[in-house]
């Protein structure tokens, strides 16, 4: 095996973490510093959701066309520097985008290579009633032979999001299917660059350590070819670089040990981290193991329509304001015969006593209703709610008018064998290269299982909120919400590792307190990792609750009070 110093590290820069990121990230990325690629992530559940709604408008579209946009200017720097571009924007209709870069490239005079990756796209296959979207998971492997055959730009649909790295670095290197250690090396380090500037310092939990936030820079990866990799950023830009905002990415929308993919597994709990200067964190040590014999297909459907009504409760009485309106509204929709198949409510207590603004002396209380009826939601709960204005609490007002409701969707995982999707690369001059699935494993792999650190010796505590001491990152995947929590030493880890079970987890988010949670230990990165299942219901579009990505749920955890050794305080 060649070591890193063998060949020239291969710089990967991302642009774009989500459909409708930092639009001048292209150019900044494109100018910022030397790169060799530069990818864009565009797609996720919801994602899928309103491209699968677009391409119902008009067949034509289906693709991120923000993109297109950023290319006006950035394909004539990408190619003055030399600069591949590679990116999942083509959601929907990869074609689609291909032959419109095409296009952009004959109108702005910047001739390119233009080849797509498609063979996602599963829609037809009897998913049931009411599927509007159905996208394999693909690897990197489409990818690499788009950039083999002489691809300037590479358009995919629905790939893994670390398939924008992994994919040109097995093209440059001539890494081979069964390279896992270094297929896994640039899985991680895709994994790292997928959510842009979440590896820079945004979103981080200890934000106020990194300096100037306000505007961090996008990440790229300097990978070597036996795999390892330096995350870094371009010089001068805003953000930072550390060992704890790498292992914060890492543990972003992760559910375990194993990280499983279409072109390799890795274990994230061999991964080690290291500083490597300023701004600099290397990444080595990862294992692979080989894929799923399955991939992950993503289907959304329209799960019917939904309205919401937040009534704000000001000064005295709160529960008793609340009671009174939902016990009003409730007879209201009985008598109307219309109730709707699914309503919920919540009562938040943002209100404080003897507040000096109003607003801080008030609570909300969130009505939320479904059904598959749109008119059941619409008029008949609008109108409902409106028509006590003059007879309910004192102080009755909301805090928008409530409107006819809107629809929305579900996202569900399924999964199909990697034999019978048929992934194509359509190259540059048109050849269409038939791309096999990587040979997957071979029955169930052995658990992983890790040593817990010694307790740390008793002594006294202080009741104090976990994030004193405690990072954490969390997300959604499908229904199922994504918890890491990381801390920063040794010692603090022999105390996590032991008072954060998953008893304690589900005590410290009641949510959490009737659903199945796991919890995975990575000793490497300092870190617990728990899946909470079913907290999101259907998925992010079916906004089941308050935060509908559980995208703060790791703040939460942090704000709440245990009993932590004063040693760490």
């Amino acid at each position: 095996m060649t070591g890193p110093g063998s060949v020239a590290p291969l710089r990967i820069g991302n642009a774009s973490g989500f459909y409708g990121d930092r639009f001048e990230a292209v150019r900044e990325m494109l100018t910022g510093g030397p790169l060799d690629v530069l990818t864009g992530d565009y797609l996720a559940e919801l994602t899928m959701l309103i491209l699968g709604r677009d391409r119902l408008k008009d067949p034509r579209l289906g693709y991120a066309k923000t993109f297109l946009r950023q290319l006006e200017e950035g394909l004539g720097l990408a190619v003055e520097r030399g600069v591949k571009l590679v990116t999942n924007a083509g959601g929907l209709h990869p074609a689609g985008l291909a032959d419109a870069v095409r296009e952009l490239s004959a109108r702005v005079g910047v001739p390119v290579r233009v080849a797509h990756v498609e063979g996602d796209d599963l829609v037809g296959r009897g998913w049931g009633e009411g599927v509007l979207t159905a996208n394999a998971y693909l690897g990197g492997a489409g990818i690499a032979a788009c950039l083999r055959g002489g691809a300037d730009v590479v358009v995919t649909g629905r790939v893994t999001d670390a398939a924008l790295v992994s994919g040109p670095a097995a093209a440059h290197f001539g890494w081979a299917a069964d390279d896992h250690d270094r297929l896994a090396g640039a899985v991680v380090a895709g994994h790292v660059l997928e959510c842009g500037t979440q590896a820079t310092g945004g979103n981080y939990a200890f934000f106020g350590e990194l300096g100037d936030v306000r505007r961090p820079g996008f990440p790229l990866a300097e990978i070597h070819s036996d795999g390892s990799a330096v995350i870094t950023k371009h010089p001068g830009t805003g953000g930072a670089v550390t060992t704890g905002t790498v292992t914060a990415q890492l543990l972003y929308e992760t559910a375990g040990a194993r990280y499983p993919g279409p072109d390799v597994t890795a274990r994230l709990d061999t991964v080690r981290l290291t500083e490597d200067g300023p701004d600099r964190v290397r990444i080595d040590g990862v294992r692979g193991e080989a894929p799923p014999a399955t991939l992950k297909v993503g289907l959304t459907r329209m799960g019917g329509w939904r309205n919401e009504v937040v009534f704000v409760l000001t000064g005295l009485d709160i529960e008793a304001k609340a009671r009174l309106v939902r016990g009003q509204l409730e007879e209201a929709l009985e008598r109307a015969g219309r109730r709707p198949r699914e309503v919920s409510w919540s009562l938040a207590r943002t209100d404080h006593k003897d507040a000096g603004v109003q607003e801080e002396a008030s609570a909300l209380l969130r009505l939320v209703v479904r059904d598959r009826d749109a008119e059941a939601v619409g008029r008949a709960v609008s109108g409902a709610a409106i028509e006590l204005a003059l007879a309910s609490y004192p102080g009755f007002h909301v805090t928008a008018p409530p409107g006819k409701g809107a629809p929305y969707g579900v996202f569900e995982a399924a999964y199909v064998a990697a034999e019978d999707v048929r992934q194509v690369a359509v190259l540059p001059d048109g050849e269409r290269v038939r791309i096999p699935p990587a040979p997957g494993a071979a029955g169930e792999l052995p658990a992983v299982s890790a040593e817990l650190p010694e307790p740390l010796p008793a002594g006294p505590t202080r009741q104090a909120p976990l994030g004193l001491v405690a990072g954490a990152r969390s997300g959604d995947k499908g229904g199922s919400a994504n918890v890491g929590v990381w801390v920063r030493t040794d010692r603090a880890w022999r105390w996590l590792a032991h008072e954060l079970t998953v008893s304690r987890f589900r005590q410290l988010l009641p949510e959490a307190e009737k659903l199945a949670v796991r919890r995975e230990v990575l000793p490497n990165l300092r870190a617990l990792n728990f899946t909470v299942d079913g907290l999101l219901g259907e998925g992010v579009a079916s906004q089941a609750r308050f935060d509908p990505q559980a995208k703060a749920l790791g703040e939460w955890l942090r704000s709440r009070h245990v009993e932590i050794p004063e040693v760490l305080l």
